[in-house]
Order: C-alpha cells, then sequence, then structure tokens
C-alpha cells in the first residue's frame, strides 16, 4: 500500500491500517510501561532512591515530550508512515542503549531515547485516522489504540516479571528492539503514503484558500477549546499514566506491604482493568455520539469519580491497593476522550499539530507528576513522614491538582463553547 491516499479508507484497508500502527503501539507501551515492574530489580542493582526511580521513569517521557512539536508539524507535512519509520529507529537504538547500560546515567539516556523514539506511535495515526477515517470511527479508533496501549501495559507486568529470573532484564531489551523492528517493517509495507492538502479550513470554520494553511503552533495555542483542556491533559492524563507506570507499584510495596512479586500482579490487573474500559469505550463511543453525548459532557460527568477514588486511597493508606487503584486509573479514561476531541476541533492540516501539542502537554505532565512526586515523598521522608505519610502526603497534594483542573474544565466551558469540526 504505497499509494498517497487522500479520502477516507474502505473498511478493509482501515483494519490493516489500524493493526500495523496497533502492533508498534503496543510495543511503546510495553517499554513505557515495564520500569514499574523492573523499579525493585533497578534499585537494588545500581542503588536508587525514590526520586531516582522518578527520573528514570520520567526521562522516558522528557524525551517523548521534546520532540512533540517537530513531530505534529512533520506529521502534517510528510504523513504518518514516513514519520513512524524515522522515529521508531530510535526507538531500536534506546532500548539497546538501555541494556548495555552500567550506571544511571547510560540508563536515563536509553530511557530518553526510548521515549523520543516511540513518541508518533500514537500521533501518527491518530494524525491518519483524521485524514482516513469518519468521526465516529476515529473515536472508536482512539479508544481502541488505548486498549492496546494497555495490553502492552498487562505485557510488562507479570510476563516481564516471570521471565527475569529466567533471563534477567538485558536480553529483555535485545528483544524488544528487534520487536520494534518488525514493526518498522509492518508500516513500511501496509500503511498509506501521504499526500499534502490542498485546501484547510480555520478553526472557526471558514476556508482558507489552498497554500494558506497556517504554519507553526500559535493558532493551537490560542484555541480555546485547546486551553480548557490543557489542564486536564497536564495533571488528570498525565497523572493517570504516571500512577499506571510507575507509582502504583511503589505504593503496593511501601505502603500497602506488598511482595515484589505481589505488586507485579496488582500492576497486571490495573492494566487489565484499562485495557477492557477502553474496549468498552469504543464500543460505545459511536452510541454516545450518535445520542449526542459528546466528549465534554462526559468529562464533566464522569471525572469527578477519579477525584473521589483518589481521596479514599489517601485516607485507606495501607488498606488501598491493587484494586483500589485499578478502579481510580479506570476512573481516569473518560480524560481520553479529549484526545480524538482536539483532533476533531480542528481542520485536517492541522491535526499533527494539534494532536502533537495536546500530547507534549499530556507527556510534560506524565514527566512533572512522577518525577514530583518522586521528590515530594523523599521531601516528606526528610521531614520525619513515615513511609505511608510521606506517599499520603504526596498522593494529596496530586489530588489537589487534579481537582484545581478540573474546575478550570467546568468553569472555561461556561464561557467558551467550542464547536468540533465536521469534516471526517
Amino acid at each position: 500500500m504505497s499509494a498517497a491516499v487522500h479520502a477516507v479508507l474502505p473498511r478493509r484497508a482501515a483494519v490493516v491500517v489500524f493493526l500495523a500502527f496497533a502492533f508498534a503501539y503496543f510495543l511503546s507501551a510495553l517499554v513505557r510501561a515495564v520500569t514499574a515492574t523492573l523499579a525493585p530489580t533497578l534499585a537494588q542493582e545500581f542503588s536508587l532512591q525514590a526520586s531516582d526511580l522518578g527520573l528514570l521513569a520520567g526521562g522516558y517521557f522528557l524525551g517523548f515530550a521534546a520532540t512533540q512539536l517537530p513531530l505534529g508539524a512533520w506529521l502534517d507535512q510528510h504523513g504518518p508512515r514516513k514519520v513512524a519509520l524515522g522515529f521508531l529507529g530510535v526507538a531500536v537504538a534506546g532500548s539497546l542503549v538501555f541494556s548495555v547500560a552500567t550506571g544511571f546515567s547510560g540508563l536515563l539516556a536509553g530511557r530518553v531515547l526510548c521515549g523520543a523514539g516511540v513518541s508518533a506511535c500514537l500521533m501518527a495515526p491518530l494524525t491518519g485516522y483524521r485524514r482516513w477515517f469518519e468521526p465516529t470511527v476515529q473515536m472508536r479508533a482512539n479508544s481502541w489504540m488505548l486498549m492496546t496501549g494497555s495490553l502492552g501495559m498487562v505485557a510488562s507486568t507479570l510476563p516481564v516479571q516471570w521471565a527475569l529470573p529466567l533471563v534477567g532484564w538485558r536480553p529483555l531489551f535485545w528483544g524488544l528492539a528487534a520487536l520494534i523492528a518488525v514493526s518498522m517493517g509492518v508500516i513500511a509495507v501496509w500503511v498509506p503514503g501521504w499526500a499534502a492538502t490542498a485546501q484547510g479550513a480555520t478553526p472557526t470554520g471558514r476556508s482558507r484558500p489552498a497554500g494558506e494553511v497556517p504554519q507553526g503552533y500559535s493558532v493551537v495555542w490560542r484555541h480555546p477549546y485547546f486551553q480548557r483542556l490543557a489542564p486536564l491533559g497536564f495533571f488528570v492524563y498525565g497523572g493517570m499514566v504516571a500512577m499506571q507506570t510507575l507509582w502504583a507499584g511503589p505504593w503496593m510495596q511501601r505502603v500497602a506491604g506488598y511482595t515484589p512479586l505481589q505488586a507485579a500482579t496488582g500492576l497486571f490487573w490495573i492494566n487489565v482493568s484499562m485495557l477492557c474500559a477502553f474496549w468498552t469505550w469504543g464500543l460505545v463511543n459511536p452510541w454516545l455520539q450518535r445520542r449526542g453525548l459528546g466528549a465534554d459532557r462526559l468529562m464533566a460527568a464522569g471525572l469527578p469519580a477519579c477525584l473521589v477514588l483518589l481521596l479514599g486511597i489517601i485516607v485507606a493508606g495501607p488498606g488501598a491497593g491493587g484494586g483500589a487503584w485499578a478502579l481510580f486509573c479506570v476512573s481516569c479514561t473518560f480524560v481520553s476522550l479529549s484526545q480524538p476531541a482536539v483532533a476533531m476541533a480542528f481542520p485536517q492540516a492541522l491535526a499533527g499539530r494539534a494532536l502533537s501539542a495536546y500530547n507534549l502537554v499530556i507527556f510534560a505532565g506524565v514527566f512533572v507528576v512522577q518525577w514530583g512526586i518522586g521528590l515530594a515523598v523523599d521531601a516528606f521522608a526528610a521531614a520525619g513522614f513515615s513511609a505511608t505519610q510521606s506517599f499520603q502526603a504526596a498522593m494529596a497534594v496530586y489530588l489537589a491538582c487534579n481537582a484545581s483542573a478540573y474546575a478550570w474544565f467546568v468553569l472555561r466551558g461556561r464561557s467558551h463553547n467550542v464547536p468540533q469540526t465536521a469534516t471526517p
């Protein structure tokens, strides 16, 4: 499938394209989440503190976030296939660097390269879907891409924990490098090429003459709908990923008293729960859209549940284990509706930049929350708090940030009601 495609894809071609990208995104999620399972092993081998673990896990997201702005412009110009292939080559290199690291700096360099390398694995397909899929199918495809990511996170838990005594953590990354290379071949063969959009539209719906598509990101940053969603993306979406990929594991071990195997089992079921949640979203989203229940209404109604559940986790302390964290992460999935909503609030010619700018917000949030909670836990411990109290205090700060982001979303919605574009 090398010819450039300009219109909505037929069903069979759309399924093939989805599966090609889903395989790469599965691997990217596995690479992203594996540090939660490896945290005890790496902490013991390299004498890492909580802040070191936070920085190491956050390094992935730092590399990820650093590429988002150029990534969006390249996606709009060159298309998903070319950009994804170039970036995945960096991910192969990052996996190999991590596998041969002899100190913290080597581990961090590998994680940053991995994060940069897989940073197109979701944005590339979502940019393509904006052009190739109908609007209701875009919502379904977004949820099911996130479902494949959850499947990758499931693979990063118990399977990795079982494999560690048999092969060690370094060969795991050799295998990941090989699989990422295979995914590059799949994308090269099955994903269509790209042709520049001849005509765009302004975010307000007015048409632009050919060749006058706005350049840069200023039109994205200034868009009132983007500004309304940004705090939710930073704290709620970014925080959900930070909990799922790192801090739920240390909480289960250091607060709830789990063994490493029990914590890995807890992470396994958290990610299975997320997989089921995203599968369900993919099934019901078109039905909800047809009945006028759009992303904004669903997020406004559903996100208070995650605030209440996080408060319950903080209060329960040692009584909150894997089940509580699974409920929290599932309740946060309402915020995943914001990604396709952002894409559809902009014309096709700006979809790559809009999605990448929002993804930058999300993964900057992941980095800040992951590292920030580690710093907060160490700071509270230095102030004389117990391990449990340190984690509870750090999570209380995080809860306050989430509540503020939700309040901003609701209040801005009363003054800005930005319609989504109707074009597929």
